[in-house]
């Protein structure tokens, strides 16, 4: 069988994995639902200023949440999957079976695009049915630029996460503590129409920010053809670093 054959299989197996595990699933497509509820009803009431227009304050958390499915899906799950894998010597055995490295890592990756991309469309479907949000028409091309980016972006972040992460007893806590603080202060958790200059700076820093204000603008077809230039280019540069860390320091041994 080609290598390409054998990159597409693993692709197969990692999906029917996924899907036989009933847990990881509901966790996986209820979080983002329940967030969404939740936030609409916490804060859901009137408009908000984003990036100099009016917007629902409800419709707001539908591409808000979908960023952070993303980012879920692309970052936290697979560091904390391949973290796992790595400890229990899976990883170990993977790279000394007949498939190419790199075929692994394409079937791990390309499983959580699509995981992430079902996310993408049950909130929105969700969004439109229950919150009236409108689904980007003239944007959609720009949008789907901003999820595809952001999803190569945040992959790469998850690989290469994994070369601070010592066992799979921590990945929990580092994972979660290198991206959850950033969503309260990226417009994802928390629509921050006047934020302070020092937060504003910080959180301009970081990816998470960039994809959620490329995601939401477009989304709401704030203007002409919704493209973020800027946030894509930081996002990519974001990318192609944690590329670099992840091809130089990724381990596939234990390291215990």
């Amino acid at each position: 069988m080609s290598t390409v054959g054998l990159a597409l299989r693993q692709v197969r197996f990692e999906n029917k994995s996924f899907w036989r595990n009933p847990a990881a699933a509901y966790f996986t497509f209820a979080f983002p639902i329940v967030f969404l509820i939740l936030f609409n009803l916490l804060f859901g009431h009137g408009h908000l200023n984003f990036l100099g227009h009016s917007v629902s304050t409800s419709t707001f958390y539908v591409p808000a949440i979908a960023a952070f499915s993303v980012i879920t899906a692309c970052y936290t799950n697979i560091a904390m999957s391949l973290s796992i894998a790595r400890d229990s010597g899976a990883l170990k055995r993977m790279r000394g079976s007949p498939m190419p490295a790199w075929a692994y890592m394409f079937a791990r990756i390309v499983h959580a695009v699509l995981v992430a991309s079902l996310l993408v469309v049950i909130c929105a479907a969700f969004g439109a049915v229950f919150y009236q949000a409108t689904l980007p028409t003239s944007t959609l091309p720009a949008f789907l630029l901003a999820l595809v980016v952001g999803a190569a972006t945040f992959c790469a972040l998850g690989v290469a996460v994994t070369s601070v992460i010592p066992t799979s007893d921590a990945a929990p806590a580092i994972v979660n503590a290198s991206v959850l603080p950033l969503m309260f202060i990226s417009n994802v958790f928390i629509p921050l129409e006047n934020p302070p200059a020092w937060i504003d700076i910080v959180a301009k820093i970081f990816p998470v920010r960039h994809f959620a204000d490329a995601l939401i603008g477009s989304f709401f077809q704030l203007n002409g053809s919704g493209l973020h230039a800027n946030d894509l280019l930081v996002l990519g540069a974001w990318g192609a670093g944690g590329l670099i860390v992840a091809v130089r320091l990724f381990d596939w041994e234990p390291r215990i």
